[in-house]
């Protein structure tokens, strides 16, 4: 990966993996998540590399599918890693895996079939069998779309306030 400055079009950053090739790339503000071909996902800011995460069972079959639609910005900071097998999602800031989707029995995600429609990330996930009500997934910041969900809090931990000392000056 590579990045350029856009007014002078200078060299800003080089970043990559030896032996290794990025599949997809998602720009957020200062940051370039990537996800390789053996599903490592990276996050820089051009420094150094923030975090990373491993997306289990991809070696089986993003080589073939290349990567198409597998990340998703949800919105509110929040990144996903649509696979056959599960839904992921993780906060940008830091990395944290906040919730997991797991695929109905019989039943795949298709990352390249999921499109945006307002806040919501529609996800295909076609079944052998069963209502068609169940093959589409409707997903958020903060998981499944379904009536009566308890929010999970996707924000960054807060640090508690330094305790003072009780010395007497």
């Amino acid at each position: 990966m590579t990045a350029y400055d856009t007014r002078t079009g200078a060299l800003r950053w080089r970043y990559s993996r030896v032996g290794h090739r990025a599949v997809d790339v998602l720009t957020t503000r200062a940051e370039v998540i990537a996800l390789w071909e053996d599903g490592l996902l990276t996050d820089t800011d051009g420094r150094s590399v923030r975090w990373h995460r491993a997306l289990p069972d991809a070696a089986e079959w993003l080589p073939a599918q290349g990567g198409t639609g597998v990340l998703r910005p949800l919105g509110r900071g929040m990144l996903a890693a649509v696979t056959p097998h599960r839904v992921t999602a993780y906060r940008i800031a830091d990395g944290d895996l906040r919730w997991v989707l797991p695929a109905s029995d019989g039943c795949a995600f298709r990352p390249e079939a999921a499109v945006r429609r307002g806040a919501a990330l529609l996800v295909a996930q076609p079944c052998a069998q069963g209502p068609w009500t169940e093959q589409l997934v409707a997903l958020d910041d903060l998981g499944r779309i379904v009536p009566g969900r308890t929010p999970l809090g996707n924000d960054l931990p807060r640090r508690s306030p330094r305790h003072r000392s009780n010395a007497r000056t």
